[in-house]
């Protein structure tokens, strides 16, 4: 299908980006052979690193003419496989661009490229006093320009919005090596098709982004975080739509399941938070705002709504620390989950009305095929990671039974109303769960899509639609 790159091309790319910037040897070629997904690993037969948008530009017009794979990649911190060059060829980094290039305070946007780390991003725009709130779990590591390429979200999505919600304009390079803008740096614009929202989340199969344009919002001063305690997770969930129902926007609600929360602890002796044995399942909920009385009331109210469903004694966090301490044991959720044990994670996203029942159902079909799930995820916007434990399940066990029990919850999210991703995307290991979630029009339409604009499928190949 492709052609392997021979020396021919390494002095071409060497010609290109400086010879410093070529990588061949085998403890690089390991590096980027794997993102952290699972276990999964697909050696580059080079990696390149460039600095500016022409020299991307000059590297994917060789690829055409030679035909062979680029694959882009940022920190590499995703979970679907999207950044794995499963077919050899370059290993695209995108680390050289780390640059923020502008803080616009007058029209509070900030202009970046893409290899800056989110939480480097957020803290320079705080100093400012400006908030940029997508905030992965992954966010001290990952790259801004993932993250877009990804939309992904976090906990602050409930009250504001995914990244999706704020890029407004975008400078890539098409596979066939044009540099193109895709937008303006306006918060209204009808003007044509929109492309800037058209590379969001297109995860890295339609172009290489090189800037972007993020809008910020004014930073909130207050925030109050309570811990809340249940007996019964399927009471949990259902408390998290009455509390919307009650006109109040948390700016994060996160769900944790005992377990979840048990592995944290074990990994993570610093974190001080005390679990009472009865307890079946925690809701992380913060508030934020200018107004402390306000806040206090919201508060207020949220306890006497999750009182109504059988929640224990409310820790409410009284310092940094201990707001530190509860965010750092609903980050390391995952993390912990990996130590403990093989897993398979999904990103299934539902109407946050339907969480007990998704909930539910994911126990159902666990007890069915033999395997244990931990639960936890973003609540508030229904958003829930079911992440598989192969326990004590053999291999044979694990490999055949894993695919029918994940198809079965992906169905059963669907028929609530939802979806196979909420932030992690498609990538590779979820791409053959696609034909659950749309028809084949919609498929053609997206294969159409690539065929379009990457009329060799050079760029990133194998990724969310074959």
């Amino acid at each position: 299908m492709f052609q392997p790159i021979n020396e021919a091309i390494i002095a071409n790319l060497k010609a290109i980006v400086g010879e410093n910037f070529v990588f061949s040897d085998p403890e690089n070629l390991e590096k980027y052979a794997h993102d952290e997904t699972e276990d999964l690993r697909y050696s580059p037969e080079i990696v390149v690193k460039p600095g500016t948008p022409e020299e991307i530009a000059d590297i994917l017009k060789l690829a055409n003419q030679h035909h062979f794979p680029v694959t882009p990649m940022g920190a590499r911190t995703g979970l679907s496989g999207g950044a794995l060059p499963i077919f050899g060829g370059i290993a695209l980094s995108m680390e050289r661009f780390n640059r923020i290039l502008e803080i616009d305070e007058r029209n509070l946007q900030v202009t970046t490229e893409p290899g800056v780390i989110t939480e480097v991003l957020q803290n320079a725009v705080i100093e400012r006093g400006l908030f940029y709130p997508p905030d992965p779990a992954s966010k001290g590591s990952c790259f801004i320009g993932g993250n877009v390429a990804e939309n992904s979200g976090g906990p602050k999505a409930v009250k504001y919005g995914v990244v999706k919600d704020y890029v407004l304009n975008l400078e890539v390079v098409l596979p066939t090596g044009e540099i193109i803008k895709t937008g303006a740096n306006v918060l209204k614009n009808a003007t044509g098709y929109n492309l800037t929202q058209l590379f969001v989340g297109s995860e890295g199969t339609l172009g290489i982004i090189t800037k972007i344009v993020l809008k910020l919002i004014p930073y909130p001063q207050k925030t109050l975080l309570m811990l809340v305690p249940f007996t019964d997770a399927n009471k949990a969930c259902a408390a998290v739509a009455e509390i919307f129902r009650a006109g109040i926007i948390p700016s994060a609600m996160e769900f944790m399941e005992r377990d979840a929360i048990d592995y944290v602890l074990k990994f993570n002796q610093d974190i001080n938070v005390e679990i009472k044995d009865h307890i079946k399942a925690h809701l992380l909920i913060e508030v934020d705002g200018n107004n402390a009385d306000v806040l206090m009331q919201d508060c207020e109210l949220i306890a006497q709504i999750v009182e109504q469903f059988e929640c224990d004694e409310i820790l409410f966090a009284e310092t940094e620390r201990e707001k530190n301490d509860l965010w750092k044991m609903r980050r390391k959720v995952g993390e912990a989950v990996k130590q403990h044990s093989v897993y398979k994670e999904e990103d299934t996203v539902v109407p946050r009305a339907e969480l007990p029942k998704l909930l539910a159902g994911v126990k159902l079909i666990g007890a069915k095929y033999g395997f244990q799930s931990v639960c936890y995820g973003h609540a508030g916007d229904g958003n829930l990671h079911v992440n598989i434990i192969k326990g004590n399940l053999t291999q044979q066990e694990w490999d055949t039974r894993l695919p029918s029990g994940i198809t079965e919850i992906f169905e059963l999210v669907i028929g609530l109303g939802g979806t196979i991703s909420g932030e992690h995307g498609i990538g590779l290991v979820q791409k053959k769960y696609m034909p659950l979630a749309f028809n084949e029009i919609q498929l053609n339409l997206f294969r159409n899509l690539r065929k379009l604009f990457d009329p060799n499928g050079i760029l990133n190949p194998g990724k969310v639609v074959d």
